[in-house]
């Protein structure tokens, strides 16, 4: 007899499998979260791919521009993931048409990091005009950077060094 109940109970847990997510009867979609129509815009994390020259103006994502909608910020602020606490100012252009892209400063940035053609670039938002980026080189592997803490003549304009790879 006690064979034939774990052969019931057996059974009997199968059966619920991929209905709902809750234990028990009564659980269906009261528990399903609201379609994604309902919930509300939040991008925090994007990326862009270097396809042209990697020290012209590059376009973020248009999703990320609506999402800024009401509060485009003149100038946001780059901070290597791996790299301390330096920011990197970098100016906003927007062209009326939604679009948005980063200009004056980017050119700086990448060049300290070696932005090449065919990275991909990811950005994290952090708010108050806060990007924090990480750099994938054309293997697709994240290059890693290091804070010169060595003082030199060769400062940006914000008193902000540079990143070095670690060769």
């Amino acid at each position: 007899m006690a064979s034939t109940s774990r052969t019931r109970t057996g059974r009997g847990r199968g059966r619920g499998r991929g209905r709902g997510r809750g234990r028990g009867r009564g659980s269906g979609s009261s528990s399903l979260p609201p379609p994604p129509s309902t919930l509300p815009l939040i991008i925090e994390e994007f990326f862009i791919v270097v396809y042209e020259d990697p020290l012209v103006k590059k376009e973020l994502p248009k999703k990320f521009a609506d999402y800024l909608d009401g509060k485009e910020p003149a100038k946001v602020y780059l901070r290597a993931a791996d790299c301390g606490p330096r920011l990197w100012t970098v100016e906003v252009l927007f062209d009326g048409q939604g679009r948005m892209y980063l200009d004056k400063g980017w050119e700086k940035f990448a060049i300290a990091h070696g932005v090449d053609f065919g990275w991909f670039v990811h950005f994290k938002y952090e708010g108050d005009d806060v990007l924090t980026v990480k750099v994938f080189d054309g293997t697709m592997c994240r290059r890693y950077y290091y804070s010169d803490d060595e003082d030199t003549d060769d400062e940006s304009d914000d008193d902000v060094k540079p990143c070095i790879h670690p060769l």
